[in-house]
């Protein structure tokens, strides 16, 4: 019985750098978060405490994403063979579990406020809130050409985003106030905050989980790779393929070719590593190549 092994290794294109944009993001929002805890005080309004702790709940969350992503262009060494790269997988789960503590908090403390709504000064709740849609907006943009690339940029967006609409709908919360008077307008906008924030958790939750659990990411067809590696020139069977991300950016892909009439050459693997990262987007490539009959045996399983 005999074998031929061969190893084809792509590397996926270099990826935009957002540490300006966190940076800036971070800055913004914790200067935003002391303004808007310290009139929520002020004013009475559980909305806008609710919504500061949430802004603060974000700004770690991007914090934590940019120490990620400084993490991942580190080098591999002998002991990290991949480097730090799915540093940016445990980031997204940790903004997801900080996300989850922001919500527990904020609604305990507005079913507390429920029964016995305080009065607040709903002309405060107005500007503070529209200084955050111009905060949470422009910060938001920054981040808007990378999201559909990386789970960490889209997650910085959809914060954002998510923010600017929830003060906006403090803003809208603070001109009812104004204009009846209920008191119970502020704690029931607070719940829609929670809701809002646990809408967007949870999309975050799943895909984070899925990548540190090692599935093939959304973006990649499984059947489709699989198809593609059975139809080329040569190719009898494909078996022990493995699709897997590396970070939130990169992917990688190990696949044993069945191919009975030789090795195909190293312009062979070459194309097929090329083919793979701009169809599929895989950019980390291991092909083995089997021409004995323990390849013959699984291209008749």
């Amino acid at each position: 019985m005999g074998a031929g092994h061969s190893h084809d290794h792509s590397h996926g294109r270099q990826q935009r750098d957002f540490g300006a944009a966190f940076g800036w993001g971070v800055v913004l929002n914790l200067a935003f978060v002391a303004v808007e805890a310290v009139y929520g005080f002020i004013s009475g309004s559980m909305a806008l405490i609710a919504d500061a702790g949430h802004n603060l709940s974000d700004v770690l969350s991007l914090a934590l994403a940019w120490g990620a992503s400084v993490l991942a262009k580190r080098p591999p060494d002998g002991r990290f063979t991949y480097g730090f790269k799915s540093s940016t997988i445990l980031a997204a789960l940790a903004n997801a579990a900080l996300l989850l503590v922001a919500i527990g908090g904020i609604a305990f403390e507005t079913i507390n406020r429920l029964g016995e709504p305080p009065a607040v000064e709903g002309r405060t709740m107005m500007i503070v809130a529209g200084i955050g849609i111009v905060i949470n907006a422009g910060t938001a943009m920054l981040f808007a050409r990378g999201r559909k690339h990386d789970i960490n940029i889209r997650g910085a967006f959809l914060h954002m985003a998510a923010d600017a609409l929830v003060s906006l709908g403090v803003v809208v919360a603070g001109a009812l106030i104004l204009w009846t008077g209920a008191r119970w307008i502020d704690p029931a906008t607070s719940l829609l905050i929670v809701l809002v924030i646990a809408w967007g958790t949870w999309g975050l939750l799943k895909d984070s989980v899925k990548l540190g659990l090692n599935a093939v990411p959304d973006h990649i067809d499984e059947q489709g790779v699989r198809a593609h590696l059975a139809g080329l020139p040569g190719v009898a069977a494909v078996h022990d393929l493995h699709i897997w991300p590396m970070s939130t950016t990169e992917a990688a892909l190990t696949a044993h070719l069945v191919m009975p009439g030789g090795h195909p050459g190293d312009a062979f693997l070459r194309d097929l590593g090329e083919a793979l990262e701009h169809r599929f987007h895989i950019g980390h490539v291991t092909v083995q190549v089997e021409t004995g009959a323990c390849g013959m045996r699984h291209a008749h399983d």
